[in-house]
Parts: C-alpha cells; structure tokens; sequence
C-alpha cells in the first residue's frame, strides 16, 4: 500500500499536500483499492467556500458511489479536468494525476485533524 510520508491525510481517506496557501487534495490509494474501478467524479464545488468535513463532491466506481470530505476549510479553487474523461486516473495514479482539487486555504484553516502517514496506516493496518 503506497503512503507517501510527504503527504497528510484524514479518516475519510482523502490526501492533502499543502504548499503555501493551496492545498492539493486527492483520494488515497487504499480508498481507490477499496473502490475498484471509478467510472466517475462529480465536483461540483468549484469556487465555493467550505468548511473542513464537508462533501465537496462524490466518487462513482462500478460497484458504489462514495462522498469525498474536504479535509480543511477553505475555497475550491480547481478541479482536475483531466479526470472527466480519464476518471481512472484515480486508480492508477492516485497521488500524481490523479489528484482531485485544489483549495485555497481559508485563515486559520484547522490543520489538528490531519494524519501523518504512519498515523494513517496505523487505522487502515
């Protein structure tokens, strides 16, 4: 299982790479294992303001959708457009070009939450 130590990560199984004030956001690749085969992402957030935890869009694999859960408060500034026709890039490069948004991170973004790497791989085992 490919956790890069670089990265942070939540419970809901959402990575988060913050460089500055923008955020990169994107599925694990124990989620994508989990999910199989994504045919879809829906996004429709973009430009909105949100508050960590919050849906900010959905993933449709085969079998199941499954909500995607902003990991920090802040503004969605970008959606990854390769991912409209190449949903599957979620599953094969969840951590390259694969990722899902872009955040502008909103003041004083609540950053308590996030995993490190061995944090996480403590609760997926």
């Amino acid at each position: 299982m490919n956790t890069p130590s670089e990265l942070k990560y939540t419970k809901d199984h959402e990575w988060i790479k913050i460089e500055g004030n923008v955020a990169t956001i994107g599925i694990t690749d124990f989620a994508q294992g989990e999910l199989g085969d994504i045919v879809y992402v829906d996004i429709d957030t973009v430009d909105d303001d949100l508050e960590g935890g919050a849906v900010f869009g959905s993933v449709e694999a085969v079998k199941t959708v499954s909500d995607l859960f902003l990991p920090i408060a802040g503004k969605v500034i970008e959606f990854n457009s390769e991912l409209e026709g190449q949903p599957e890039l979620l599953n094969t490069d969840p951590y390259g070009n694969g990722w899902i948004i872009k955040l502008e991170l909103a003041d004083g973004a609540d950053q308590s939450e996030l995993l490190t790497a061995e944090e996480y791989q403590a609760i997926i085992g």
